[in-house]
């Protein structure tokens, strides 16, 4: 039986090359997939999200808007991302997306299909998890149709990667921009696996792997997914801030998690400055999972394949 899926992302490239990733992947049917206004604009988020479905014949997918704002926004620059993809070749010419307005509330979806899935369903989340909570505070009783719960998200052992005003620098975005919404998932108890910045450290967008990427241009999703990487390069500002692949091994995890080495820790976050955000171990805490070392090189051929389909 495939696995059953629903994913939530914010909008960003990672995000957008996961959600590419998913839809390659055999044994994984998605249910349905929302956006969250936090590493984008919602209007050409969705606008990309239903574009990469569409390119690949996977438009009859559900989508759904969030509109919740969050508690610290993502900068501006970040945010335009998905204009920018709009706009690329491959993707510019397809037919007109439906109105950004007219779909559904991102936790009205969730609430949705999780009720109509035949079986537990695992949730992928390469954004804040606001959407998933504020569908669990209206429907409390779907928590158990929760597989589990996969998160790129926090830093527990390494230094965050939120560089702000009264911020100390210990915080990983996803985490940071609510950081309310975090304590409140992981008091639910969930079975909630971390992909933390500490293990994400390891897989940075090189121009080894872009160059062997564009030596399968004649597939066209290596062709989209090449162009995709290229625009992270100039990731403001450029000479201290790398590019890793964040989203897109979180991903990963859900086809090959023999690849991945994982620990179960006793955890919390905190929600006020100067520390906002920021993932801890707590003897005294919440349980979880988080995975801390991934086989890289088997992880970046994996990438290299599945963009060959």
């Amino acid at each position: 039986m495939p696995k059953l899926l629903l994913m939530d992302h914010d909008g960003g490239i990672d995000d957008l090359l996961s959600l590419l990733l998913v839809l390659t992947m055999p044994d994984v049917e998605l249910l349905g997939v929302t956006v969250t206004p936090a590493d984008c604009y919602i209007e050409p988020a969705l606008e990309s999200t239903y574009k990469l479905l569409q390119l690949t014949s996977h438009e009859h997918i559900p989508l759904g808007r969030g509109d919740y704002a969050g508690i610290n926004a993502f900068p501006s620059e970040w945010r335009a991302r998905p204009d920018i993809i709009n706009a690329l070749p491959m993707l510019i010419n397809l037919p007109k997306a439906p109105d950004p307005y007219a779909y559904p509330a991102a936790p009205d979806l969730l609430i949705d299909r999780l009720t109509q899935a035949s079986d537990k369903v695992t949730i992928l989340l390469t954004g804040p998890c606001s959407n998933l909570v504020l569908a669990l505070e209206k429907a409390p009783e779907l928590a158990d149709k929760i597989e589990q719960i996969v998160w790129m998200a926090g830093a527990f052992t390494v230094s965050g990667n939120v560089q702000t005003y009264q911020h100390d620098g210990s915080a990983e975005w996803n985490v940071f921009w609510d950081p309310v919404s975090t304590r409140k998932l992981v008091e639910w108890q969930l079975p909630l696996t971390f992909i933390p910045l500490d293990v994400t450290n390891h897989v940075p967008v090189t121009k080894a792997f872009l160059s062997k990427l564009a030596t399968q241009i004649d597939y066209p999703l290596s062709n989209l997914a090449g162009q995709f990487w290229a625009l992270t390069l100039d990731t403001i500002p450029g000479y201290y801030y790398t590019y890793f692949m964040w989203d897109i091994l979180a991903t990963s995890y859900l086809a090959m998690p023999e690849q991945f080495k994982t620990q179960s820790v006793r955890m919390n976050v905190c929600t006020r400055p100067p520390n906002a955000g920021q993932t801890y171990l707590d003897g005294a805490g919440y349980a979880a999972t988080i995975v801390t070392d991934v086989n890289v090189e088997n992880f970046y051929e994996y990438l290299l394949g599945q963009f060959k389909r």
